[in-house]
């Protein structure tokens, strides 16, 4: 599978027992609508403009936001920077700020943006750690999306196949065991996941279990593109159980929604080249490999 795909889907990846209590109290921004994740420079600046009148744990979690955009811009150095300097204001804040503190520290650390050089295993053990405290204090905190999104981030540390499934699947245990809208969002994502792990570890009917799975969660929530993409797990996984007729047929769907959109689709364009040279056809292989290549350039 190409890394620059595997890198995307992953950026859609501690024992989740049932929680008891209520949730703690959250702070008053909502910063998943102020977020752009295609567009990080474009997220800060609006995060920038809503901390000029905040205050408090608002302030402190605005700042964990404009951290996370310079992650995402890989300049980890200033994303470390502005952790650090609000890093004293924690021990009066609110559980919130403390939960996302942690979140973006490791996040500093270990992410889908980081370069593979960089994962020593002393930044893994810190990473792991950082996840660790998210995950421990958002879960005692009741604050379920952000436990999830700790949990979920724990597959960057731990790479292996057999790993990543491991957290995915305790991630979707909490995730069924709550009833918060913050954690429910997070199903599809995992479930993608935990799909791409089992292929990967050769659990082809698994992952198409997890995968359809996906599929269904996709299109309830409407977005077209992150549909399409779950039907494209669906095809690849169908391939690999050599049920080429079902895979050639979704992604030859695929390729009419995506010209539809008007954005052709060069992985659409990769697996219909690899059918078409798994049933004996050289020749539309060969177009498609071309049509893929010519996307490229």
């Amino acid at each position: 599978m190409p890394a620059a795909l595997i890198g995307f889907l992953r950026t859609l990846l501690v024992v989740a027992g049932t929680l008891v209590g209520v949730p703690a109290a959250q702070a008053a921004v909502d910063v998943e609508a102020m977020w752009d994740f295609g567009q990080p420079a474009l997220s800060e600046e609006r995060f920038c403009v809503a901390l000029a009148t905040a205050g408090g744990d608002d302030a402190l979690i605005l700042q964990t936001q404009i951290a996370r955009t310079y992650g995402l811009r890989k300049d980890f150095v200033q994303a470390q920077a502005i952790l650090d300097e609000m890093a004293p204001g924690l021990a009066q804040a609110g559980v919130e700020p403390r939960v996302r503190h942690a979140l973006e520290s490791g996040r500093a650390l270990a992410s889908a943006t980081h370069a593979p050089a960089t994962q020593t295993p002393e930044v893994k053990a810190r990473a792991r750690d950082a996840y660790r405290l998210a995950y421990q204090t958002a879960r005692d905190a009741r604050l379920d999306g952000l436990a999830v999104d700790a949990l979920h981030m724990m597959a960057f540390v731990d790479t292996a196949p057999a790993d990543q499934l491991k957290w995915n699947l305790q991630a979707l245990a909490l995730v069924d065991a709550s009833t918060q809208p913050a954690a429910k969002k997070w199903e599809a994502s995992l479930r993608n996941n935990a799909g791409y792990a089992l292929h990967e570890l050769g659990r082809y009917d698994e992952a198409l279990a997890q995968f359809r799975r996906a599929v269904v969660l996709r299109e309830l929530g409407g977005n077209a593109k992150a549909t399409r993409i779950a039907w494209w797990m669906v095809a690849w996984t169908l391939r690999a159980l050599a049920r080429h007729d079902e895979a050639l047929a979704i992604q030859l769907r695929l390729e009419r929604e995506c010209d539809a959109a008007g954005a052709p689709d060069p992985y659409v364009f990769e697996e219909l080249a690899a059918l078409y040279r798994a049933k004996g056809d050289e020749a539309r292989a060969a177009d498609y490999e071309a049509r893929r290549a010519a996307l490229a350039s």
